[in-house]
């Protein structure tokens, strides 16, 4: 099992066919194909089923394609890390960022790291906060903003803030940012709610429980779409304050606080327990960190206040 293999394995997975993974990687298709039967070979299982819809993974096959993924990662990380002057930092930092705060912190941590840190190659990855705990306990992501979550055995936080999740509504829905709205009158509207089990879900069921029973017209797990969702005329929502207050500026949407009760979140930057991080993740971690508080500080990050 050499790296050619590993590679030929990961870039199949991801393209779904011999021929375009030969062209991805500047190689004759016969080339490809033998790093596959070779790695066959060498496990004694099939890693792929040939079907109309190209190269599926086999069971055995999506679990050597996420370890093999996960061994080239590193190596290409090491190969970033080793510069001839050991003062420069540098490497491959992964970060995970929920979705509702994308907007709000993506662009201003990448230019502060190619301005301060040109040696450090960012990657950013985007979910709901389940998925990004998830990534960060099996090690795709090297840190994380979550919401809600204390210490584990795995993970350290380093608290950031507390924010107010707003109602949102469509344009004509009369909701004044500046006013608190009950939870009593956004319950009379049909509702556009993430998906039962989500983190966000769990806290807006806990101000809804006295609430009666409102309407829940449909459930997602994408907040781009309960968006799309309200504009269309769907129902009201409720979201964290950093997704949506540019919008209700701009004019895009009504919205306005949560009040009686108000529902809040509180945003950590999540790390993994155990190996000291290399010094790029040290790095990204403190400036993702400082930029955070800045954010709050200044009231660029709406609705917010210090952990």
């Amino acid at each position: 099992m050499d790296i050619k293999q590993l590679t030929a394995l990961v870039t199949v997975a991801e393209v779904g066919s011999v021929t375009r993974a030969a062209r991805v990687l500047h190689l004759v298709q016969p080339a490809v194909t033998r790093q596959i039967r070779l790695l066959e070979d060498e496990v004694g299982v099939p890693l792929f089923e040939r079907t109309r819809q190209g190269m599926v993974p086999t069971e055995a096959g999506v679990r050597l394609v996420e370890r093999a993924r996960r061994a080239l990662s590193e190596l290409e990380r090491a190969r970033a890390e080793i510069r001839p002057d050991p003062r420069e930092v540098s490497g491959i930092v992964t970060v995970g960022v929920l979705e509702s705060v994308m907007d709000l912190v993506v662009p201003p941590l990448v230019e502060v790291v190619r301005e301060r840190h040109p040696g450090v190659e960012l990657r950013i990855l985007t979910a709901y906060s389940g998925h990004l705990q998830q990534w960060l306990d099996d090690g795709s992501v090297d840190m994380s903003l979550l919401y809600n979550l204390t210490d584990t055995p795995s993970l350290a936080v380093v608290p950031l803030l507390e924010e107010r999740l707003w109602a949102v509504a469509p344009p004509d829905g009369g909701l004044d940012p500046r006013r608190p709205v009950a939870w009593s009158r956004v319950a009379r509207h049909p509702l556009v709610l993430p998906v039962a089990g989500h983190g966000l879900r769990a806290l807006i069921d806990q101000a809804r429980a006295g609430a009666g029973d409102p309407q829940i017209a449909v459930e997602t797990n994408s907040m781009h779409l309960q968006k799309k969702l309200v504009l269309a005329g769907c129902g009201w929502s409720v979201l964290p304050a950093a997704g949506v207050a540019a919008d209700v500026e701009a004019g895009t949407f009504s919205g306005a606080p949560l009040g009686r009760p108000s529902i809040t979140r509180k945003v950590v930057l999540g790390l993994q327990r155990g190996v000291r991080p290399p010094r790029a993740v040290e790095t990204v971690a403190g400036e993702l960190t400082r930029l955070v508080r800045e954010l709050v500080r200044t009231r660029a990050w709406p609705s917010s206040r210090p952990a």
